[in-house]
């Protein structure tokens, strides 16, 4: 059994977060991912301090697994003339630079598609290619802060606060990626590449969906609610004696099965709790309630006693995350082989599929690792050409 996307080739031009966890998923489904970096300098996380293995950053290597690393000047009309070879053999290009800054190169849809007419070009920017704000830079924490999510991000009456992981630049990634698969599934019916653009902002605006919803039939503004929800209660974060657990109990049958669980039946009758409706409404004394009954055990109590029951979980922490024995299962914390006897524990693919017998995970590429390979595979260049073109410094 093949991945889905075997013999599709991506050409990646991406740097940082959003484009190279975009490619970063392709590739685990299959893709050819040829990471193309600035010959001697390659992509700024390379150096991300403070964590480092094999001389790569523990960040970069984080986002780029399953790739190809190739070193290529695309400011030297050789290395424009080697890239639009590949091009001609490649399915997608992906970058995340400044909007105009593919045309200033020269290698912008408009000049690809006339090498080979089925490319998909697909730009990840902060704004996207069109709008006031096109040409303004924009990080995660800037994206997050416009895109409203921020604002009620956070505990009640404290400043608000970035998500803890960075979802202005990763939803980017996630929708370039569904983009693009729907691009190339479209392609086969027409025969005929497109434009993909990505804009970051676009992509936090659309996970606001309920809040922006609520804004625009109740003109309710958002406000943090911490662990907890605005409409459906009890969900949220409580103390035990030993560490913090969340529930959701949300619904009738759960919350009167949590109530007969922590020897608390009367609460299912009372009507201040009977409905949804009601336990919003007296959430702050079905939350005074429940605060002391969970004080009153240690969290492994509580676990043994509901976690076959209602839905809830204690708050791990990243150690104890990436050793949860459901995602031990489920092949969550491979590990890829370095050479050497040096393996290093990774993130797996979420995506499991049937048709895929077992996963394959190579390690990020070394700045420009695979270089000799793509041009001799791919372009049928001689050895002596390679080593003429890397004395020039064009690769």
């Amino acid at each position: 059994m093949g991945f889905p996307l075997s013999g599709i080739r991506i050409l990646d031009l991406t740097l940082i977060m959003a484009g190279p966890y975009c490619t970063l998923m392709l590739g685990d489904l299959g893709a050819e991912v040829i990471k193309i970096e600035k010959p001697g300098e390659g992509e700024g996380s390379r150096g991300m301090p403070p964590y480092s293995f094999e001389g790569d950053s523990a960040y970069f290597i984080a986002m780029n697994r399953n790739k190809k690393g190739m070193t290529l000047d695309l400011k030297n009309n050789k290395g424009k003339e080697i890239f639009y070879e590949l091009a001609k053999k490649s399915d997608v290009v992906v970058d995340n630079f400044r909007p105009g800054v593919v045309k200033k190169l020269g290698v912008d849809y408009d000049v690809l598609k006339k090498v080979n007419s089925r490319i998909i070009c697909c730009s990840i920017s902060g704004y996207g290619q069109t709008g006031p704000f096109r040409d303004r830079p924009a990080f995660d924490l800037v994206i997050q802060a416009r895109g409203g999510i921020m604002s009620y991000t956070g505990e009640p009456g404290e400043m608000p606060v970035r998500m803890g992981a960075p979802m202005g630049d990763l939803s980017g990634g996630l929708f370039a990626a569904q983009g693009i698969l729907a691009a190339l599934y479209q392609r086969e019916k027409t025969g005929r590449g497109q434009v993909l653009d990505i804009s970051l902002l676009d992509c936090q605006t659309s996970l606001l969906t309920y809040r922006a919803q609520y804004y625009f039939v109740g003109k309710e503004i958002a406000q943090p609610v911490g662990s907890g929800h605005v409409s459906a209660h009890p969900i949220r974060a409580f103390r035990t004696k030993t560490f913090d657990i969340v529930i959701d109990a949300n619904t009738e049958n759960i919350f009167a099965e949590m109530c007969h669980a922590i020897g608390s039946a009367e609460m299912c009758t009372n009507p201040k709790f009977t409905t949804r409706q009601n336990r919003l409404e007296n959430k702050k004394e079905l939350y005074s309630i429940l605060e002391e009954i969970f004080l009153s055990k240690t969290g492994e109590e509580w676990l043994e006693i509901l976690e076959a029951r209602i839905p809830i979980a204690p708050i791990n922490t990243i150690d104890k995350a990436l050793s949860d024995p459901q995602s031990l299962s489920r092949n969550m914390v491979p590990e890829v082989d370095y050479g050497n006897g040096k393996r290093l524990k990774i993130v797996g693919n979420p995506i499991k599929m049937s048709e895929i017998e077992e996963e394959v995970f190579v390690p990020a590429p070394h700045l420009g690792q695979h270089t000799e390979e793509v041009l001799t595979r791919l372009l049928n260049y001689s050895t002596e050409q390679v080593c003429a073109l890397r004395e020039q410094r064009i690769i």
